[in-house]
């Protein structure tokens, strides 16, 4: 098949949705498959067009067999609604006519966030005459209305009106969670319009590794530590300072290490957050090259996955997938009903507690140094989990069958044109 792939994210950005697209990508080319991905410069999580990619309108790349054609964004480091719209709206003006003038695709597939994608994306589809797949990795605008980020009525009915055509233009809509087909069910959408296939691992590549000659650990003085570690976007919605206090909490056993990976901005922020609670125990860190991500995760003792108590229930962060594949327990410092808590409580790797209560965050940490078996057998689970349910080959075999499905049905309402010659 010839596959089109719409995300405003993908490699080199090393977190979040790129990192999952760019091995979709990857993939479906080793399965014999043409793709071709329309993005953006990249520029997240920092909010800067990354060196070597600034002062371009276009540009087409090929990597590992993927052409990957880039468009120029509107981008802010700190961005406010205005910029967040802009960004959105200068993706979908200066990267349709790159999508429209290379091959013609056998299905698109198109990632959301971002939702006006579904513009282009929609008219892609009725022009080459092929289905569309909407990937929903969250559900706008009722998350941005959720936490605070889109409060202009006027707005928030444009953005609703968005997404209403965005479920109805998609010939079907991918979601990662079962949050996410009760949400799309309560709006009217027909269930058999939606497919839930997770979002994945490389569990060959996320792996357990031994904390003994950690290369990690040695180079940030974490040997002998029990390391308590986040790794990830440093957000409004995360709350990282719920952390932080937590750590001050503990700060009078030398033993217990908490690390936080993230963007500059955010570990910025922290900082201050840390010298203001006398959290001496947190070592505050930049994203690490992707290669070293297995060894990163395999220092913890410890995985933490952290929301505020306003963050939607439905919303599943991608860390999930790679804690759990590392073989390491998870602590979960998220609301108790949402899709985040369901998965750690189901992968049976880890424990949950109240969000924004640096109290209870310390206390499970602390149980959890005080009793290294229970840790040992989190870990077990969390591997096992991630193997049975989260494999990026159960995923790859997922979308390839649905993209197969689509295109057969697409062939059998297409007219047959018989010749005169047949005749």
């Amino acid at each position: 098949m010839r596959i089109l792939i719409y995300s405003y994210n993908y490699y080199p950005e090393p977190i979040g949705i790129a990192p999952l697209m760019t091995e979709l990508a990857e993939g479906l080319v080793k399965r014999g498959h043409q793709v071709r991905v329309v993005t953006a410069m990249p520029n997240y999580p920092e909010r800067r067009i990354y060196p070597g990619y600034r002062g371009k309108w276009h540009l087409t790349e090929y990597k590992n067999g993927v052409q990957i054609q880039r468009s120029y964004v509107w981008i802010r480091p700190q961005p406010n609604f205005i910029d967040r719209v802009l960004l959105d709206a200068s993706f979908v003006l200066t990267s349709f006519l790159p999508a429209l003038a290379g091959w013609r695709p056998d299905v698109i597939l198109s990632t959301s966030p971002s939702l006006p994608v579904c513009l282009p994306t929609a008219l892609l589809g009725w022009l080459h005459g092929c289905p569309v797949v909407l990937n929903l990795q969250d559900i706008l605008p009722e998350a941005a209305v959720h936490v605070g980020l889109l409060k202009n009525k006027w707005l928030i009915k444009l953005f609703t009106a968005l997404e209403k055509f965005a479920y109805h233009s998609a010939t079907k809509i991918s979601v990662i969670a079962d949050g996410f087909v009760e949400n799309l069910l309560k709006k009217g959408v027909a269930s058999k319009k939606i497919v839930q296939i997770p979002n994945w691992v490389d569990v060959n590549f996320i792996r357990p590794l031994a904390k003994k000659n950690n290369a990690f650990r040695a180079a940030h003085n974490l040997d002998d530590k029990f390391v308590v570690l986040y790794s990830g976007n440093i957000a409004l919605t995360q709350g990282l300072e719920t952390v932080v206090k937590a750590a001050s909490l503990l700060r009078h056993i030398p033993d217990i290490a908490f690390v936080i990976v993230g963007e500059a901005k955010g570990l910025q922020r922290l900082l201050y957050v840390c010298q203001e609670s006398g959290a001496t125990n947190v070592l505050l860190l930049p994203f690490q090259p992707r290669e070293h991500l297995p060894e990163m995760l395999a220092a913890a003792d410890v995985g933490l996955v952290v929301q505020k108590k306003n963050v939607i229930s439905f919303n599943m962060p991608s860390k999930i997938q790679l804690l759990l594949a590392s073989g390491r327990a998870l602590l979960g410092s998220v609301p108790a009903n949402g899709t985040a808590a369901r998965a750690i409580k189901q992968s049976g790797g880890g424990v949950v507690v109240p969000p924004e209560d640096p109290q209870a965050l310390a206390k499970a940490v602390l149980d959890l140094y005080n009793h290294p078996e229970k840790v040992k057998t989190f870990g077990y689970k969390s591997r096992q989990f991630a193997v049975e349910q989260y494999a990026f080959e159960q995923a790859l075999n997922q979308y390839e069958s649905l993209f197969y499905s689509l295109t057969a049905e697409r062939s059998a309402i297409e007219p047959v044109v018989v010749s005169k010659q047949e005749v």
